[in-house]
């Protein structure tokens, strides 16, 4: 087994940010998810549209969106990417109880879009919660992860079932 090393560094363990440029294009994408878990009546309250801030599910989406589209601004050594598509889905879950997010994200390009994809659900998630706290400050925001990725010299990913 090979040794794992982790890429954003340099020899020194210094932070450096990693060199894509004789990476060839491919197409890429990554799919993330996670979840707000809250209170039913919460729940209800925002699928009624009867939130005090307007139109959670429709904001946090448009959040997301926006998040995986800045995502080398908020992470360090992320590169900036032109982004080919971002789609963000928010369905609820009664059995939750709550709102669980999946986010899509596409590239042609010479890096992946883990980071994009991950970036978005965790935007959409502390949106919904902006925005249905005065409801709920028992909200939950969890199960943020990655659960897919195409593309790349490192191939295909899924992650397995719990």
């Amino acid at each position: 087994m090979s040794k794992t090393t982790l890429t954003h560094l340099d020899s020194s363990g210094e932070a450096n940010m990693v060199d894509v440029g004789d990476k060839a294009e491919t197409v890429r994408t990554a799919t993330a998810e996670g979840h707000v878990r809250m209170r039913p009546e919460t729940l209800a309250l925002i699928l009624e549209g009867d939130a005090k801030k307007g139109d959670v599910i429709g904001t946090a989406r448009l959040a997301g969106i926006m998040a995986a589209k800045q995502t080398s601004s908020l992470i360090p050594l992320c590169h900036p990417l032109m982004l080919t598509k971002v789609s963000v889905d928010i369905v609820p879950d009664p059995a939750l109880p709550g709102l669980r997010v999946e986010a899509l994200a596409k590239l042609t390009g010479k890096t992946g879009v883990e980071m994009e994809a991950l970036t978005a659900v965790s935007i959409a998630c502390l949106t919904i919660y902006d925005m249905a706290k005065a409801a709920d400050r028992e909200m939950e925001i969890g199960g943020i992860q990655l659960v897919s990725k195409s593309g790349g010299r490192s191939g295909d990913y899924q992650r397995r079932g719990d």
